[in-house]
């Protein structure tokens, strides 16, 4: 089967999906990514596309976590509207901080429905999972994206008054944007070894195969120091170095400033891995960007379920792409992947 097709099918199955969020015409959207994560950015991106140029509904507020949110502010821009939760890898106990803000919107407002977008779901801890679990099931109107396998399952088991839809993850609804043009790497020749080093590292696996290949530069995601950078006049500054922006969506949405950041930040990403022939990853949203980008690449596990459950519910079928598990594999899959795609194929 072809990317184009794989992709597209992917891309179907969410919009298909997508509509048992149901019409609305506004909506509160929460748990902005005010971080450097190019991947959550990306989950934001495709999220915002989707609510208003799909769903057309106006987002009337937004905020990141429990620092910035104002129950105030909400009830004035939006009333009673739903509440729509980003999407990610957040729900869990690695990432407290977003499970607890998740927790406390989820208790407190049962009076209207809310929505989670595609989320892998995990717990270290049992406890916390049956803590959240009795959170979730006591909202009367609470629908669960979960976007993949392993995580579908948990939900199942713990989350079982919910509304649990099994989807792909949203940065899928950014396919066809022009900047997403397909890549020719044929002239370029290093190899990226795009790797995460935070709580999601796999701790046991041996990088050592990779730096056998030639010409490897190791990076995780590439942007200047963030709270520099986001507190300072180079965010719009840098937005004029895109010209396909749509500043015309973002206009119309509330706090339009910080959407600008994230689509700068998605440049930024598709800028780094183009630079570079073939691409080693254990970030999930490096494996799509390369997908949305048909870059060859080699996608690793992280230190749970997600990226690998990932791989097998949605994208195994991708041609230019191979999940490893055994890092003495690198080396000739990275010469395969090389050997068939070296022309541009």
């Amino acid at each position: 089967m072809s990317n184009s097709s794989v992709v597209k099918n992917i891309q179907e199955t969410l919009h298909k999906e997508l509509k048992n969020i149901g019409s609305f015409e506004e909506c509160s959207l929460l748990n902005y990514p005010d971080y450097l994560n190019i991947g959550d950015h990306l989950i934001w991106l495709g999220t915002i596309f989707y609510l208003t140029d799909v769903l057309k509904t106006k987002i009337k507020y937004t905020a990141a976590g429990s620092e910035d949110f104002s129950e105030e502010v909400m009830e004035k821009q939006v009333g009673k509207a739903p509440i729509i939760l980003q999407g990610g890898g957040n729900l869990g106990d690695i990432w407290i901080n977003h499970q607890k803000f998740r927790e406390h919107i989820i208790s407190k407002y049962r009076d209207r429905p809310i929505v989670i977008m595609p989320q892998s779901i995990y717990f270290n801890s049992t406890s916390n999972l049956k803590k959240a679990a009795d959170i979730f099931n006591s909202h009367p109107n609470l629908t669960l994206f979960i976007r993949e396998n392993f995580s579908y399952k948990i939900a199942l088991n713990y989350f079982y008054k919910c509304k649990i839809i099994k989807i792909p993850d949203m940065a899928f609804c950014l396919l066809n944007m022009s900047c997403l043009t397909s890549n020719n790497t044929a002239q370029k020749s290093s190899i990226l070894y795009h790797c995460r080093a935070d709580e999601e590292l796999k701790q046991n696996f041996s990088p050592a195969s990779i730096f056998e290949l030639p010409n490897v530069i190791v990076e995780d995601w590439v942007s200047p120091e963030w709270k520099i950078w986001r507190s300072s006049k180079s965010i719009m500054e840098t937005s004029q170095t895109y010209p396909d922006s749509t500043p015309a969506i973002f206009d119309r949405l509330y706090d339009p400033d910080i959407h600008r950041i994230s689509w700068i930040l998605m440049h930024k990403g598709i800028d780094q891995l183009r630079q570079h022939r073939l691409i080693i990853t254990n970030r999930l949203h490096g494996h799509i960007l390369c997908i949305l980008l048909g870059i060859p690449h080699i996608f690793l596990a992280n230190s749970y379920h997600k990226n690998e459950s990932f791989f097998e519910t949605w994208t195994h079928q991708v041609p230019f792409c191979r999940f490893i598990k055994d890092s003495s594999q690198i080396k000739l899959t990275a010469q395969e992947l090389l050997d068939l795609y070296s022309n541009g194929n």
